[in-house]
């Protein structure tokens, strides 16, 4: 298989990330629902507030990855945002997030949906478009407020939040991208029909024949296609469903849990979806080094995954330094019962 690379090369100008603060454990989970303190997957998943959605947190995430852009909002020729929560049926979640921002009138705004890989998607259409030279800048969402119906597995792990990040010009990029691929099948293994409050899962198909099976292989076939082994990268990011899942990926495609380290997210956030994988990303850039590579990988289910190799520059040092960095959201976490949980994501409905 052949990696996908744009005319001009293209990278991350700037990124930003966004984690609400409350935090539910999988003990209040179990706790309700089996009556144990066994917990779950992961420790504790994110929570949002009565007030805050996808547009509310894409929007702090975006001002964030402007702000390290330092560029004009009104350059911005695209703001893609990638979820499966929009608030909206009908009316896009981009359009609301650029004007937000300032980037409208002159700007296309779009929503995309591909499960939990519909950050990625978002990232490569804004490759696309950057790398094309339509546009000199792009703005690709990641972020979500994950759904699980109350007692099933995902509720222990359907966590809320993303990333942001502005596409542009190689010369300005504090990440350039080498290559991406992407490996996609007609794989049932979770899915939301529309009108459906939760989604559904099969869930003997969720690791293999599906997960497994196309992060590993856009993984592999990325690294095959531009010669690079897991020994070339300094750092590397999976889809975090659980802990359990990107620790075997990774090992299968030959990388340490010390390459794991700075993206491992899952444990105190749970899986935010669609902001999964490159939510880690930008805890990974938070503390790269120039020279540094970095391979990203993502899963949505249905199934596919996109596989990114970015290699980090000198312009990581210029940053400002007065934006909250990624594990500053992750920290700043704040306890809910499962009572407050329920109220937060109106699984207790009033008439």
């Amino acid at each position: 298989m052949k990696a996908m690379k744009p005319s001009r090369d293209v990278g991350v100008v700037g990124y930003g990330a966004y984690v609400p603060r409350f935090r539910l454990p999988s003990t209040e989970v179990s706790r309700v629902w089996s009556g144990t303190a066994a917990g779950g997957p992961v420790a504790a998943k994110s929570v949002p507030g009565l007030d805050e959605d996808v547009v509310t947190m894409s929007v702090e995430a975006v001002r964030s990855a402007v702000r390290r852009a330092r560029i004009d909002p009104a350059a911005i020729g695209a703001v893609w945002v990638g979820s499966e929560s929009h608030p909206y049926a009908v009316k896009p979640t981009g359009t609301i997030v650029a004007e937000a921002i300032g980037a409208v009138p002159a700007t296309l705004a779009a929503d995309l949906e591909f499960a939990c890989k519909a950050g990625t998607e978002a990232i490569e259409a804004a490759i696309g478009l950057v790398g094309s030279g339509m546009t000199d800048y792009a703005v690709a969402v990641g972020m979500d407020t994950a759904q699980g119906r109350p007692g099933d597995a995902l509720e222990y792990t359907a966590g809320a939040g993303g990333a942001a990040f502005v596409i542009g010009p190689a010369a300005e990029s504090v990440a350039i991208l080498e290559g991406s691929l992407s490996y996609v099948t007609d794989t049932p293994d979770f899915w939301r029909r529309q009108y459906a409050l939760y989604p559904e899962h099969g869930a003997r198909f969720t690791g293999v024949p599906a997960y497994f099976k196309h992060v590993g292989a856009a993984g592999r076939a990325l690294m095959d296609a531009l010669g690079t082994t897991a020994a070339d990268y300094a750092h590397a990011v999976f889809h975090q469903p659980n802990t359990k899942f990107p620790t075997k990926a990774a090992k299968d495609l030959g990388f340490s849990a010390a390459q794991l380290r700075l993206g491992m997210l899952a444990n105190e956030i749970g899986n935010t979806y669609a902001g999964a994988a490159i939510l880690g990303f930008t805890a990974i850039l938070d503390e790269a080094k120039p020279g540094d590579r970095v391979l990203v990988v993502s899963f949505g289910s249905g199934a596919g995954s996109d596989a990114l190799s970015f290699r980090v520059t000198e312009r990581i040092t210029e940053l400002p330094r007065d934006i909250p960095a990624t594990r500053t959201y992750v920290a700043r976490a704040v306890p809910l019962d499962y009572a407050l949980y329920a109220r937060n994501r109106r699984k207790i409905m009033v008439e």
